[in-house]
């Protein structure tokens, strides 16, 4: 088939409302699930387009052929010498060989190759018809659809994530004859529920979205739809002399509710400004999916956008309900706020006795105990103040069980610094107790004070240590303490905030913490080894994503630095010396020494250099450097100015260029063999103050 028929399809599954949070990942998978199952069945295309809103998922695919390609079969035989008996005629083996391709011997061809010639059978399979293909594409997509839950309606057993209602699927201006999830095919859509609530015809798969748009007032198009209620809740806010403030994902639910989008504003009660922000606007955007409004300075204004699925003859009443429901949710928010702050922080703290953090644990009362503990001791280290630190720690999951952060759970931490501003708490302390959780995500703002950075710290290394301690390491996809993200966090803190701390030590006072309480930790035995290794692991990702290469790591991952900052500062310096013309001769030179080294065995190499045995120039001058670099880089290495090291030793390639050219290391003479032996051990040992350079050996 030599010229394969092009035509446009278009697919549309109809259901109830789908989930919107849910929306766009279904549509993605859907389409997905039909491209690979065209690409698999070699059914090419010219594009495609998806459509994605509340009662609907569709697809259309431009210029897509109209059958499989042809495809040419071989199949090898036996030889030509096995292909007849004695008396000439075809022998059982070619027989059987016709037999199984359905054609006679006489059919059979022969092919010559280097090893004789063998009988083949030759054949053109016809590419099957897309059309008879497309039912088990579209159906293999939608079975493969990311539901976790599937539901069944009426006596129907059919199973999807919400009620189907139609099925449209044309190629041109046919219906492609067939019957999924019990709906027959056809060529009708259906228009918006309120607008245009009646079937469409589609005759042609490119004239869908205007159709849908003109005659169904339904906007079919996902991308189109999100970009048009982003626009109008800009104009809307910008009428109302405010700024709107619109989340991404918030922005992707309401698209996802609307078919057809109308924005409009609404207003609350000046008196409700009293209440936290934060508090609004969770519940304007947790409960309503409404889009809060600011002014220039940011603060919020008693105003609020919301997105209808309706263009409405008389706006003013859907306001007016909108206003009618957000009142009462405001007013809980602020009965939550007022009535929290009849207790203190400090009152709340007895509550968490009752709260369990990990059955083997402990309760999160206790846990706040060793965070103050450890935060103390952070501070201190750092210079500090310890007494803030515990203070903090103490208070700094109080709020848990306020009523408002048990409204709105996504509210800890920031009630916290409300509620403690309440009691008088040192500002320092307050502003804690909101910054305790960073970074709460990838590239998130990290603590603004000391303080801050160590309860950050004790918190997630508490966890970490007790998690690690009880057996329940994060395995494959499944991290319920979420370990790797706090692994990260404290290693970003560290690093960035230029924090001198060692994991080993933080984990040795969480140890004792634990201790402290009759915790018993099952893996107490290396678990400061396991949980530091753990969290230096980290590293590995996060340094590659910055184009760090993986010699690189592991070069320095071989001395096992457990300070993080100490860590970072040889990366850098690694990865500057690595650019450096000197970094492949050098890395190649540490390997070589490594090995010789290696190969002496049990030999006890002396500490020291004898300077009598060294007789050859070119030892004498690698001597020479050696002790000379030795005093030299001292001074930076003491103060972990690891880059001007490295730039340093640098210039030892030359004499150790020369040292291997005109020096035998293995000489005959025991005492002048070990004597080079001792050189280049002093030699290795510069280098491995900062990392060990053999492994950046390219070959």
């Amino acid at each position: 088939m030599s010229n394969i028929n092009k035509e446009d399809f278009l697919v549309e599954l109809g259901t109830e409302e789908l989930p919107p949070k849910a929306l766009r990942k279904l549509s993605d998978a859907f389409v997905q699930g039909i491209i690979s199952g065209l690409e698999k069945a070699q059914v090419t295309f010219s594009s495609y387009e998806s459509f994605a809103a509340p009662r609907r998922l569709a697809l259309l695919i431009k210029g897509l052929d109209m059958a499989q390609p042809d495809q040419k079969l071989e199949r090898k035989g036996p030889s030509v010498k096995a292909a007849y008996d004695a008396e000439g005629n075809p022998s059982k083996a070619a027989e059987g060989f016709a037999r199984s391709n359905g054609v006679s011997f006489a059919d059979l061809e022969q092919e010559e190759t280097p090893k004789g010639a063998w009988l083949v059978y030759r054949s053109v399979q016809q590419g099957e018809a897309t059309r008879t293909l497309l039912p088990d594409i579209i159906s293999q997509s939608l079975n493969n659809l990311p539901i976790p839950k599937r539901m069944r309606w009426g006596a129907s057993r059919t199973e999807f994530v919400r009620p189907v209602h139609w099925l449209l699927m044309i190629t041109g201006n046919q219906i492609v004859d067939c019957e999924i999830l019990g709906l027959k095919a056809g060529n009708t859509t259906r228009g918006h529920r309120f607008h245009a609530n009646k079937e469409l015809t589609i005759t042609a798969p490119s004239d869908y979205e205007a159709i849908l748009h003109e005659q169904g007032k339904v906007i079919a198009s996902f991308a189109t739809r999100r970009e048009l209620i982003q626009k109008q809740v800009q104009q809307v806010a910008t009428r109302i002399n405010g700024i709107a403030v619109i989340d991404e994902d918030l922005l992707d639910e309401v698209t996802a509710l609307n078919e057809w989008p109308v924005a409009i504003s609404g207003r609350f009660d000046d008196a409700f400004l009293s209440v936290p922000s934060e508090a609004l606007i969770s519940s304007m955007k947790g409960h309503q999916k409404y889009f809060h409004v600011v002014d220039a300075e940011e603060k919020l204004l008693p105003h609020f956008i919301t997105v209808a699925n309706i263009e409405s003859s008389e706006p003013r009443y859907v306001v007016e309900g909108n206003e009618k429901v957000i009142r009462p949710r405001l007013a809980d928010a602020k009965f939550f706020y007022d009535t929290d702050r009849k207790s203190t922080q400090e009152d709340r703290r007895e509550k968490l006795k009752s709260i369990v953090f990990q059955a083997q644990l402990g309760s999160v009362f206790s846990k706040t105990e060793r965070i103050a503990r450890l935060s103390a001791y952070i501070s201190e280290v750092e210079g500090g103040d310890a007494k803030l630190a515990e203070r903090a720690g103490q208070l700094c999951k109080s709020d848990l069980v306020s009523d408002m952060v048990l409204e709105f759970p996504e509210l800890q931490g920031i009630m916290g610094q409300y509620y403690a501003d309440n009691d008088g708490e040192n500002p320092e302390v307050s502003k804690t107790l909101c910054e305790q959780y960073m970074p709460r995500f990838a590239g998130d703002q990290l603590p603004s004070n000391l303080t801050g950075c160590a309860v950050a710290i004790a918190d997630k290394v508490d966890t970490i240590t007790g998690i690690f301690g009880i057996n329940q390491l994060p395995t494959g996809s499944k991290d319920p303490f979420a370990l790797r993200r706090a692994s990260i966090g404290v290693l970003r803190i560290i690093v960035e905030k230029k924090l001198n701390l060692d994991l080993e030590a933080l984990i040795e006072q969480t140890i004792l913490g634990y201790q402290e309480q009759s915790v018993e930790l099952p893996a107490a035995d290396g678990l400061n080894t396991t949980a530091v290794n753990y969290m230096l692991e980290r590293f590995d990702a996060a340094y590659q994503e910055e184009g760090v290469a993986v010699e690189i790591i592991n070069s320095v991952k071989a001395l096992r630095p457990t300070r993080p900052l100490d860590f970072d500062r040889r990366i850098k310096a690694i990865t500057r010396f690595n650019t450096m013309n000197e970094a492949d001769a050098l890395a190649s030179a540490n390997k070589r020494v490594s090995n010789i080294l290696a190969k002496a065995g049990n030999i006890i190499i002396p500490d020291t250099i004898d300077e009598s045995l060294l007789s050859e120039a070119a030892e004498i001058a690698l001597a020479k450097v050696v002790f000379s670099k030795k005093e030299e880089i001292a001074p930076a290495l003491k103060e972990g100015r690891y880059a001007i090291v490295m730039e340093s030793l640098a210039a030892l390639k030359e004499p150790v260029d020369q040292f291997f050219d005109q020096v035998l290391v293995n000489a005959e003479d025991e005492a002048i063999r070990l004597n080079r032996y001792a050189l280049l051990k002093q030699l290795r040992s510069l280098f491995l103050h900062v990392a060990d350079i053999s492994l950046l050996q390219k070959s």
